[in-house]
């Protein structure tokens, strides 16, 4: 049996970075992992959506063009040459994965792992078992769809994210239950390729996650694609016959309304993945794995990382956490930080934010002060007639340092890195304000919100 000082047990976002970390640090190092390397988000999430949604972009700029001058013949969409662009961006980015691997000297053990009490773990390889032992374990198994308990639901009539990515044809309509993240960019997704699609959404607005205004404007943009969007809803039960599946719902009201939809898609949240290590009795906070800021379980010399842990359910974050187990696995002594968290809606138009609403500033009795400049004054914006959205930022009035940004529009979500490292940086509004930046950009837009806030803005 060969002994390891580091097994991580998950190749996500969160294992196969804390593989290579532990292997930098100058660890023997084993990466536990059931199907493809690269986890949920390179294979079933973040990674294909993206590309799917790209996809969908260019759909829209091509009816867009329309209005500038541009006329083009009659589109059309071949499902299988759009799945197959994504299946290459997938293997491309999973061989580097596998190719880092290599590079560290790090063993891929490719099955299902069972972590044992006494640092044994068992991997079961298509029914070949291989044992090996760990002086440290950092678990990063993940996590999966959750399927509500609608009456009427079977396995073989709806979809998850997990799922979605294998479809071969385009369907003739759409029930997308659930108006989080994930189901927004879905409905951008299908709405693109004229699918009509309904979103039910049990809050009272979608991506309730996120700041009202941005969720309003988004949903103004949704409607505008042919989205229906049903809030403060919830389906009630669903019907199978030999034609479209039926979706009953019932609002708040109590008032009822049946569609219809070839297809289901359910995004309601996730959930993580635990019986990897089931038979460790870790403590628990909730349905996940509890852990200190350093990563560390209630268990010595495991730790934990990724959706496991809860908190924000984000690649990034998972990857950050990775980091940190692998280095305090390894011998050193790192905590996460999880002040400055960027947050991504890569929908059209793109939502981004980082650090604390206005709800929150004021929970935490903060004195705060916000100016939002909108886009419809932004010559870049103009330009790529993507004037709908805006630039929201909250300072304190104490010392004028920047508590969040919230974004709406195009490109946010690459611009959100500047607010980011200023609060990184606890940076304030006059610093922002006094920074050139270039022109005709989106990110423009901040430097105007940071100049109003002081009173000296000059187009707000």
């Amino acid at each position: 049996m060969k002994t390891y000082e580091v097994a991580v047990i998950g190749g996500g976002p969160a294992g196969y970075v804390a593989a290579i970390r532990a292997a930098k640090l100058g660890r023997t190092v084993a990466l536990v992992e059931a199907r493809e390397l690269g986890g949920t988000c390179l294979n079933r999430g973040c990674i294909p959506s993206k590309t799917l949604l790209r996809h969908a972009e260019v759909i829209e700029n091509i009816e867009k063009a329309k209005n500038w001058g541009i006329e083009t013949g009659p589109v059309t969409v071949s499902m299988s040459k759009m799945m197959k662009r994504k299946d290459e961006v997938i293997q491309k980015l999973r061989t580097g994965i596998a190719y880092l691997m290599k590079q560290g000297k790090i063993d891929v053990l490719n099955g299902y792992g069972e972590v044992q009490p006494d640092g044994i773990i068992r991997v079961d390889q298509n029914g070949k078992e291989e044992t090996v032992k760990a002086e440290k374990i950092i678990l990063a198994t993940g996590s999966k769809p959750i399927v509500p308990p609608i009456p009427g639901l079977q396995e073989e009539n709806y979809h998850t994210s997990d799922t979605i990515f294998s479809i071969t044809d385009i369907p003739a309509s759409m029930v997308i239950v659930g108006g989080g993240i994930i189901g927004v960019e879905f409905a951008c997704i299908f709405a693109a390729l004229g699918v009509p699609v309904t979103i039910v959404e049990m809050s009272g607005r979608i991506v309730p996650s996120e700041d009202p205004e941005a969720a309003k404007v988004l949903a103004k943009s949704l409607k505008k694609k042919g989205i229906s969007i049903l809030a403060s809803t919830k389906v009630t039960a669903v019907e199978h016959g030999s034609g479209p599946h039926l979706v009953h719902t019932e609002n708040q009201k109590g008032q009822k309304e049946t569609l219809q939809a070839e297809m289901i898609l359910l995004s309601v949240g996730r959930s993580p993945k635990t019986s990897a290590f089931d038979s460790l009795g870790l403590a628990m906070n909730g349905p996940f794995v509890k852990v200190d800021e350093y990563m560390a379980t209630s268990l010595p010399n495991i730790y934990a990382a990724g959706d496991l842990v809860g908190n924000w359910q984000l690649a990034h974050v998972a990857s950050a956490e990775g980091l940190v187990a692998a280095a305090n696995a390894a011998g050193q002594k790192e905590v996460i930080d999880y002040h400055v968290v960027p947050r991504c809606v890569y929908t059209s138009p793109e939502i981004a934010s980082v650090g604390m609403t206005e709800e929150e500033a004021e929970q935490k009795g903060i004195s705060y002060k916000v100016v939002k400049v909108d886009h419809a004054g932004n010559a870049k914006a103009l330009t790529l007639d993507e004037k709908e959205g805006f630039t929201k930022l909250i300072a304190d009035t104490k010392y004028g340092e920047i508590l969040g940004v919230s974004m709406v529009g195009p490109h946010v979500t690459e611009m959100i890195a500047e607010p980011s490292a200023y609060m990184r940086l606890e940076g304030t509004v006059d610093e922002l304000a006094s920074m050139i930046h270039a022109h005709p950009t989106v990110s423009e837009s901040l430097y105007e919100a940071a100049a109003s806030w002081l009173g000296k803005g000059v187009h707000h």
